[in-house]
Formats: C-alpha cells, structure tokens, sequence
C-alpha cells in the first residue's frame, strides 16, 4: 500500500469514527453510556489509540504531521462532547425527581437556652451590677479547702461517705462552691475589700425529684474591715426582688452553719402569698427556702491568715431557684429525657 493509500485510508477512518461516536452519544441515556462511549474512543485500547499507531507508517515528515492533527482534533473534540454531555446528564432529573416549587419550604428551629444557664445568667448580671467579681475555682478539691478551712471538724455529717464523692486519691468532687471563698482570700493576700459570687457544679450522693446529684450553687463573699449583718440582708433582699420581682418578700431565720456565725436561712414568698393551703409548691407556708448566709465565721478568717477584718457568705442552689422561677416540681426535668417537652411548656 503506498503513502497516499495510507493517508486517504486514515482520512476515511477518522470521518468514520467521528460518525459512530455521535452515534453513540445519541443513544446515550445516562452518565455510565456517556462514560463507556469515552472509554470505547479514547481508552487505552480505544479507537483513536489504534489510529496513533499507523502514524509510523507516514514516511512524509509533512503528511505525517497533517495526520496527527487531524487525529488530536478528533480527540478533543471526543474529550470536549463527553465532558458537555457528561455535565448535561447531571443536571437532567426525571420528570417525578422534579421538586414542587410552589410547596411552603420547611420550617427551621431555632435553639434555646437551658433553664439553668437562664438563671445563672441573670444571677451573675445582678450581683455584677452591686460590685460583685466572678471567681472560679476546681471541681476535683481536696479536703482542706473543701472542709477543714471552712471550720468543718472531721466528725461533722458533711463528711460522710454517703454525702460526699471521694476520690482514690484522697481528693473529692466539691459538695459545694464554697471552697471558692477560700481560694480567692488566699489569692488577694488580704487585699481589701474581697467580693465575689463563685457560680459552679457541685455533687452529693444525692437523687430524687428535689435533689440532684450534679447541680450548680452560686457562692458569694464580702469581706472588709467593717461588715454589718444588716448589709447581707440588704444585699440578699435586693438580689431576690431584682430576680423574683419587685413585690417578692424576703424573710431571714435564724439557723446554723459551720463556716458562717450566727447563720441564717433565707425564704422568699411563694406566688400563692400563703392563701392556699394545698399549695404544693410552699405546701401552704406562704415560704420557699432559697439560700443559707450568714457573718463568716473568725475559724474560716484564721484558716486563710486574715486578721481584724469581717465579712458576710451566703449560697444558693441554681436548680432551685429555676425551679421556682419555672414553675417546675421535679428536678430531674432539667436534665431528663422529657426535657423537649418542659420546653414547650415553660421556654
């Protein structure tokens, strides 16, 4: 076969593949016969390849170029349709895929806050607003700073195994934020005046509808070197007012705690003013117990090195007092399973 034989013999077989490859893309109905139709032409073993091979039998440097041309313009043009074609087939959905663009679009939740960090959000802004600092400190403690430096002896209840969270260290999990107290007078060295609200998780061997295991106290500390009793009250009736409302009553009784003397318990008035006497909320008292306070006592002042000062402590459970701002009975709503449903009904 001479050279122009071969030549015109490409050309015919070019003009040919052409053909049968706009063939196949016609009768081409999805992106895997698109796929197979590339790999018949252009695939290592595929047509064009085969006519790559009979280039070496072009003795003519000029017509041997001129052929090669003409075969790299067939495969791109191969390249080029399947690339468009593949594209097309993606973004062509069955009539019954088609989305009704006149249906509503669904509906998107928004998240809310937990009713606990609502309270203790509000808890910290108010006594900010009076001066107070925010001061943290560990949840693992150890037993000086948990007990013995708040003037807890070592045969008081509080120490019981079935009361505290013992570690096999020797440490504990906090039973309370007042650990905190300490913490902070040793960090300011007697620096006056020390006042702070300490918010946190504190544990016990605790559970029922009222009492958690995990929950959350705030602490708060004054000390100067003049402190009256009648500043803690002050400042405990104008918290409760600015977080219950204005009309809230705030009672003090007299009672007793180990790092505070004298100590009191402090109630704020039920929503039922003590009218109904099946309340389940106060259970007719008028009352809800919401916080222990008291004068520091001079033990706790010794254990950090503080001399000829006074100052006032009081705590609060956070749990409780959003229990009460939400109307809610049974503490493990906060933390259950039915919590969706609490939402509902008190967010």
């Amino acid at each position: 076969m001479t050279e122009k034989e071969i030549t015109e013999e490409i050309r015919e077989r070019i003009k040919k593949i052409k053909e049968e490859f706009e063939e196949e893309i016609k009768k081409s109905k999805s992106e895997e016969d698109i796929k197979r139709a590339k790999s018949k032409f252009l695939g290592k073993k595929g047509l064009i390849q085969e006519l790559f091979k009979i280039i070496p039998q072009i003795k003519e440097e000029e017509k041997r170029k001129e052929i090669g041309k003409l075969i790299n313009d067939l495969k791109e043009y191969i390249e080029e349709k399947t690339k468009y074609e593949s594209e097309s087939q993606i973004l062509i959905l069955k009539d019954e895929e088609i989305p009704d663009i006149t249906l509503p679009g669904r509906r998107g939740f928004l998240g809310s806050l937990h009713p606990i960090t609502i309270t203790l959000q509000k808890i910290i802004l108010i006594f900010e607003k009076m001066g107070f600092e925010v001061e943290h400190g560990p949840e693992i403690e150890d037993d000086w700073h948990n007990f013995t430096a708040l003037n807890i002896p070592p045969d008081h209840p509080a120490r019981d195994m079935q009361d505290t969270f013992y570690l096999e260290d020797g440490r504990l999990l906090r039973t309370h934020t007042s650990p905190v107290q300490i913490r902070a007078m040793l960090k300011r060295k007697g620096i006056l005046p020390v006042k702070i609200i300490a918010p946190g998780r504190v544990f016990r061997r605790d559970f029922d509808a009222t009492h958690s295991p995990v929950f959350h106290q705030v602490e708060g500390l004054f000390v100067d070197r003049k402190v009256k009793m009648s500043e803690l009250f002050g400042t405990l009736d104008f918290f409760f007012k600015k977080f219950f409302g204005e009309k809230t009553k705030v009672r003090f009784r007299p009672s007793y705690f180990p790092f505070t003397e004298p100590s009191a318990e402090v109630d704020v008035s039920c929503l039922c003013e003590g009218r109904d006497k099946n309340c389940k909320v106060c259970k007719g008292s008028g009352f809800l117990e919401v916080a222990g306070c008291g004068m520091v006592h001079p033990e706790v002042f010794k254990s950090v090195g503080y001399e000829n000062v006074q100052g006032f402590a009081f705590g609060m459970g956070v749990e409780r007092l959003a229990m009460i701002k939400f109307g809610i009975k049974d503490i493990r709503l906060l933390f259950g399973e039915n919590f969706s449903a609490f939402k509902k009904r008190f967010l």
